[in-house]
């Protein structure tokens, strides 16, 4: 028998999720901050992911994205802005990284809009929806839910955040929030469920993989809130 998440109704009762607020938020503009922000998120080793795109409204329309790559560390998340061309070497390293896992919900897809826009496969992914089916629950488990599981707390999705032009040059503070707070939620729901590295479903790693140039600095970087 499959095991169930919480309802809908039963998460509305909860108190609410404390992720991460605005000054531990940051989107890198700068060569400089970009190789700052790759380097710690290689320290790291795992982060939460999650990545964003332009909503299409016409039927047969396909999206552009993603314009927006979101990791989050234990206490911060750097929003990465696809359109910034300082960025894309950091990113496109990140991406292909089979070092640092990259943790988050319905991830199965990105790989496929990752190669399309950026022309890089995927690696080093932890979908945590793969977690919860291996342990008996609903395939498509999602943060809301998964949050209101794990820390019986309710974790705010806003749907007309969701639907923002997520590919304009300057993100507004509710974006910001909403990008930073959907891979943090990732990361502390597979800290929680505290599985050892051997045990979890990664996808993407390469049979063979070859050394590739690290670019990421740990020279630190200055941040503007």
């Amino acid at each position: 028998m499959k095991k169930l998440a919480p309802t809908k109704d039963e998460i509305a009762l909860m108190e609410p999720f404390a992720g991460l607020t605005l000054q531990h938020i940051h989107v890198p503009t700068s060569a400089d901050q970009f190789a700052s922000a790759c380097a710690e998120i290689k320290a790291a080793g795992i982060v939460g992911f999650d990545t964003e795109s332009r909503p299409t409204f016409v039927v047969g329309d396909v999206s552009e994205g993603p314009h927006l790559v979101q990791f989050a560390l234990h206490d911060k998340a750097y929003l990465f802005q696809v359109y910034r061309t300082d960025g894309l070497p950091f990113l496109l390293e990140l991406l292909q990284s089979d070092e640092v896992l990259k943790v988050g919900f319905g991830l199965r897809s990105d790989g496929g809009h990752i190669f399309r826009k950026l022309g890089v496969k995927f690696g080093g992914v932890v979908d945590l929806n793969t977690v919860f089916s291996m342990q008996g629950y609903r395939r498509e488990m999602g943060a809301r839910a998964a949050v209101g599981l794990v820390f019986k707390q309710r974790f705010a999705k806003s749907k007309k955040i969701t639907t923002t032009d997520w590919s304009q040059h300057e993100l507004t503070q509710q974006q910001m929030l909403y990008a930073a707070n959907d891979a943090y939620a990732a990361l502390k729901v597979l800290e929680a469920l505290d599985l050892p590295r051997e045990e979890l479903p990664i996808m993407g790693l390469s049979a063979e993989s070859p050394a590739k140039p690290d670019i990421c600095e740990t020279q630190p970087a200055r941040w503007t809130i």
